[in-house]
């Protein structure tokens, strides 16, 4: 699985609620849901809370994890992502780390930041975090 690596941290990573059962690798793109509930994220324009700034290993008696909702981080396209267009998540190539183009039904917290570089399936680019930041660039 491709993760999110931390190139600048832009803000402080927020705590937020996990299953004590869950297994999260730094760097893990994680959903949403109500309580700020976060879970490794496994679909396509998903609600995005943000990256895991920790690992989370399963059955550890936690249930809290920090959550980086700000940064520049480096991630891998999961098809055409262009400079300047918001970005969603993207599992259909099989990881569901991937980032693409945001379309218009990626409105709130499925945008999940803006592109910083061009980049195509498979290719490394640079991310601004900031999950609901919709830039109102679509592809």
């Amino acid at each position: 699985m491709a993760t999110w690596t931390l190139v600048y941290e832009q803000a402080v990573p927020v705590p937020m609620i996990c299953a004590d059962g869950a297994t999260i690798e730094k760097g893990t793109l994680l959903t949403l849901a109500d309580g700020m509930i976060v879970a490794a994220d496994a679909g396509d324009a998903s609600v995005i809370a943000g990256v895991a700034a920790e690992e989370k290993i399963a059955n550890d008696g936690k249930t809290k994890i920090a959550v980086y909702m700000r940064g520049i981080f480096k991630a891998t396209c999961g098809g055409n992502c262009t400079v300047g267009v918001g970005l969603m998540s993207y599992s259909s190539t099989g990881d569901a780390n991937d980032v693409i183009n945001a379309t218009n039904a990626a409105v709130g917290y499925k945008c999940l930041g803006t592109a910083l570089d061009t980049g195509t399936d498979g290719e490394t680019i640079l991310v601004e975090l900031m999950p609901g930041s919709n830039p109102g660039a679509y592809a």
